[in-house]
């Protein structure tokens, strides 16, 4: 009887965006330049990584995939974000919000992955040298990175089409920037206990993936030390730097993100971490690995600098 008053919620209205005369043409702008830079950044990486020769080995293979799931990533949300900053129309389908959650959390689940397996391959190269190239062959790059895709895409799915299933029926604002799991389950007309399932979930798969990089960069650091040269400790470090800043930046905003459970954030501050974790990190990403790492500069420069573009595009 009750179900058959609920009146259904078809589309979500997103609440904390501003309004256009109050700001929001300056934070899209902002929001526009940062997208950019993102896409930009991170194609000239993974276009860099395919087309220079010499990066064709496990180690910028994983970079120039891990700048393509950020480009992926951001673009799941930014630009509906974009929309949402100019439009007076801050609505998204039911099944659109569904959609978004599932992208949004199946590339950076894959996000992860590709983060362990990029310490793993670090670990082996540094501690077991002599067989790295036994170890990380071609074949279990592409194994590995395949693995990573597949189980990113597998492990939401069974999540949101529960959410799928729960009854809607107002109110339907979402306090927050995109859709993302806590906020659409609190909207729920039913039992938001499970809410603690989910972050239980979440929980498991960024320690587990914290847990192994933690470990492995522990084991690096710990061998590095024994390095009789100076040049060889920095050079090994300087390797291992850029990997264990985006690292970092991953999961500290992933953990603040996701691993507070009942905790609660002010408002301001609960924004502030969701563009640090959907928007930031991602930001950083092309200028680590483009500033920190002269291999990937000079590939850089190699590929987008030579003066064979110039002579294809005058013919």
């Amino acid at each position: 009887m009750n179900k058959e008053n609920q009146t259904k919620v078809i589309n979500f209205y997103f609440s904390d965006f501003p309004e256009f005369e109050d700001g929001g043409l300056l934070f899209f702008i902002l929001l526009f330049c940062i997208y950019m830079f993102i896409v930009v950044g991170n194609s000239i990486i993974f276009l860099a990584v395919q087309l220079d020769v010499r990066l064709h080995n496990p180690m910028y293979s994983f970079i120039s995939i891990f700048s393509f799931l950020e480009i992926c990533y951001t673009t799941v949300t930014i630009p509906r974000m974009l929309y949402n900053l100019v439009s007076k129309d801050k609505i998204i389908s039911f099944i659109g919000c569904l959609l978004q959650m599932y992208f949004f959390h199946s590339f950076g689940v894959t996000e992860g992955l590709v983060l362990t397996i990029m310490a793993i391959d670090r670990y082996v190269a540094i501690c077991n040298p002599l067989r790295y190239a036994i170890i990380i062959t071609p074949q279990l790059c592409t194994q590995l990175c395949t693995g990573s895709f597949i189980l990113g895409f597998i492990m939401l799915l069974p999540e949101i089409v529960w959410i799928s299933t729960l009854p809607f029926c107002g109110p339907n604002h979402i306090h927050q920037l995109f859709c993302d799991l806590e906020p659409v389950l609190l909207l729920a007309c039913a039992d938001t206990s499970m809410i603690l399932a989910e972050d239980v979930i979440h929980a498991i798969s960024i320690l587990t993936c914290v847990s192994i990089i933690t470990l492995s960069y522990l084991r690096i650091i710990t061998v590095i030390l024994r390095f009789p040269s100076g040049e060889s400790r920095q050079k090994a470090f300087s390797t291992c730097s850029a990997h264990i800043t985006i690292f970092l930046l991953f999961s500290v905003s992933a953990s603040l993100m996701y691993l507070h459970f009942s905790a609660t954030f002010q408002p301001l501050l609960e924004k502030i971490i969701t563009l640090m974790f959907a928007v930031l990190a991602p930001f950083f990403n092309p200028i680590i690995y483009s500033l920190r790492n002269k291999d990937m500069k000079d590939a850089i420069k190699n590929v987008f600098c030579s003066q064979k573009l110039f002579i294809v595009s005058g013919t």
